[in-house]
């Protein structure tokens, strides 16, 4: 499978670009391969799926950070979060590229996509959650436990307090637009002169402009570092189960809240017993002696081994319950499941020559007895 191009070089900018030249360099990029723009032209649509992919982990802080230091392996296997593809524009005005392709006065895509939403997207936006994977063993997962993870976390930058703006300098009201994040553009169609109201392109919809950068966090407002955090692991945890501990996520712009951390757990398969659902199963040994005369014999528990009495006559794979012996239920560390044990008849290969003359008379004694069941008929 070819490897995926640098998130920068799809969209056509270097790796210090505002996030107002990249939110340009996007839009540009998307008019030009949106599929309404280029019908049945299949390497138009990869183009502007890639480009949409690019998009949504630049124009994230917290993303492009972490892509900035670890690169495409920052969202690969379970990493923290994943770039959105096809669909995922993370904020994005999808209103705003319609009404570039399209014109705003035209088929009311203005209205379908969220057209004349830019004072929202300029409001305060929730951050984006993120996801870690952690390993623990079946016996931390049967019992609860603590772990500590390190992750990039985003937060207001301590410098300019958020407004992205050179300490004793502020945002200044767009000229352009004063402030409203739109344009009005005259065009002329087949039908006469018509007017269009787009996002600002000198301002790219926020209404305003930071003329002198905060020297910190390069004018976005939030600053990224690592944070270490502990997790409570609930007992009765299954593997692939998830956490969330919210606010540890990406940061939110515009004083909006932070995201959420998920937590995906992974646990190590136990050796001696399998898990469904809230029951454990196991397998233990008895040898064929103890089956015919019956024995207490030791079963494995999750809480230490426990003494069982097997009845005489005990047959191959004959199974048990102990009940209240599973796992816990995460839900409620009350309840728990069974424990089902399977007596696994263990028949010897290596005999010495007394034990065989001992066997020899003890098939004798049988008589010929014919221990087979009565077929159906013969009853």
């Amino acid at each position: 499978m070819a490897s995926k191009r640098d998130y920068y070089e799809v969209l056509g900018v270097s790796k210090g670009a505002s996030e107002t030249e990249i939110k340009k360099a996007y839009r540009k990029m998307a008019k030009k391969y949106h599929p309404d723009a280029n019908p049945d032209n299949k390497e138009a649509e990869a183009k502007f799926k890639e480009v949409s992919e690019a998009y949504e982990v630049l124009s994230d802080p917290h993303k492009k950070a972490a892509y900035d230091q670890y690169g495409h392996a920052a969202f690969e296997n379970g990493g923290m979060g994943s770039a959105g593809g096809f669909g995922g524009f993370s904020g994005m005005d999808m209103g705003d590229i319609f009404s570039d392709l399209f014109g705003g006065g035209f088929g009311g895509f203005g209205d379908i996509f969220g057209g004349g939403s830019s004072s929202r997207r300029r409001g305060p936006q929730r951050g984006s959650d993120l996801q870690v994977n952690i390993t623990i063993s079946f016996e931390e997962s049967m019992f609860g436990c603590q772990k500590s993870v390190t992750i990039p976390t985003g937060e207001v930058c301590p410098k300019c307090h958020g407004s992205g703006a050179k300490e004793g300098t502020s945002a200044e009201t767009c000229p352009n637009c004063h402030g409203s994040g739109q344009e009005r553009v005259t065009t002329r169609t087949p039908f006469g002169m018509a007017q269009t109201v787009r996002t600002c392109s000198h301002c790219g919809g926020e209404g305003k402009i930071i003329k002198e950068k905060c020297s910190n966090c390069g004018g976005n407002g939030n600053v990224t570092s690592n944070k270490t955090i502990t997790i409570d692991i609930p007992k009765g945890i299954a593997s692939g189960q998830s956490i969330r501990k919210r606010g540890f996520g990406g940061a939110g712009t515009k004083g909006g809240p932070n995201g959420d951390l998920l937590i995906q757990v992974l646990v190590t398969p136990s050796r001696q017993f399998t898990r469904q659902g809230n029951d454990l199963y196991t397998e233990v040994p008895i040898n064929m002696v103890q089956a015919a005369l019956g024995d207490e014999i030791t079963i494995p528990t999750i809480d230490g081994d426990e003494k069982y009495t097997i009845k005489a006559g005990t047959q191959p794979d004959t199974r048990i319950t102990l009940r209240g012996k599973g796992a816990y239920n995460v839900k409620n560390d009350k309840a728990r499941g069974n424990l089902i044990v399977t007596l696994k008849v263990v028949i010897p290969t290596e005999l010495k020559r007394e034990q065989k003359d001992l066997l020899q008379k003890l098939g004798e004694s049988f008589n010929g007895i014919n221990h087979k069941k009565k077929g159906f008929f013969s009853k």
